[in-house]
């Protein structure tokens, strides 16, 4: 078996034609990896996904081979997975205003050139949901920059760029739709997707969790005010406003009640779209 990446929070190993895609327990905010990890937390992210790939399935297919044909040693945090050609594109959909968005929208009155009714504030719905890609910067190299629709087809063609479109926006609409019925928002989402040997366009990497997506308490929300933040968000603002940090590595240590309370969030959430318990 052989190393090909270590990511962020996944490593990549090569095992035959297949993959297997491995989540650890490193934690990452503004491009850094804190020194702290969050326990269990690869393997939530890793059963989530699993969890939404299965609820997806008829949207667009997904790269998963197996979960249980791993290595004892990354049993529930390792996938099986096919090989894809990445598109190198960031497929991003949004329901609400936050993050990069919001500064996005205050900058210019769109995001990713979709323009948006004056007004707006953090946390407010937004009409209908919009794609709003991004470019995907190599690890350490930068950051990921806004896309508009017609740079997405200038990269990588019409056809395709109308189908990632199309999926993205169906994914988060199907997820949210999942999601508000259990009292949690999906104010925005991430996918990656490729292609398999034979063409077929596949999700791939991690689904609709609280590291790829923003997860808010549905009867707490409220524009304009801090959200009760059920993801990675949390860590973001303990960092932001109870450290010195300048966002360079290595990071600060996250204390013992954070790690935990980051942590149950994560749990939080899977237990309650999942509707089984963590254990």
């Amino acid at each position: 078996m052989e190393l090909l990446h270590s990511g962020k929070v996944r490593d990549v190993y090569a095992d035959g034609g297949d993959l297997l895609l491995v989540a650890s327990d490193r934690v990452s905010i503004y491009d850094v990896v804190l020194p702290t990890p969050i326990p269990e937390k690869g393997k939530i992210l890793t059963q989530l996904s699993l969890w939404w790939f299965e609820q997806l399935a008829d949207v667009i297919p997904n790269h998963v081979i197996s979960s249980t044909d791993v290595p004892s040693e990354w049993a529930g945090r390792a996938i099986r997975c096919e090989r894809l050609d990445m598109v190198m594109v960031e497929c991003i959909a949004r329901g609400y205003l936050a993050g990069s968005g919001l500064k996005e929208y205050e900058r210019d009155g769109a995001v990713s050139g979709v323009a948006l009714p004056p007004g707006l504030i953090e946390g407010s719905e937004l009409p209908e949901p919009i794609f709003t890609p991004t470019t995907k910067a190599p690890v350490g190299e930068g950051h990921d920059e806004f896309m508009t629709f017609a740079d997405v087809e200038e990269k990588v063609g019409k056809e395709l760029a109308a189908e990632l479109r199309r999926v993205t926006l169906e994914v988060y609409r199907r997820g949210q739709q999942v999601a508000r019925d259990k009292g949690i928002i999906i104010a925005d989402t991430k996918l990656e997707l490729g292609f398999t040997k034979d063409g077929t366009l596949k999700l791939g990497d991690e689904l609709l969790t609280p590291d790829s997506s923003r997860f808010w308490q549905a009867d707490e929300w409220k524009p304009g005010s801090a959200q009760r933040y059920l993801d990675k968000q949390f860590l973001r603002d303990w960092a932001t406003h109870n450290t010195d940090w300048d966002r360079t590595a290595p990071g600060p240590e996250i204390p013992a009640e954070v790690v935990d309370a980051t942590r149950n969030r994560y749990i939080e959430v899977y237990e309650r779209l999942t509707g089984a318990s963590w254990s």
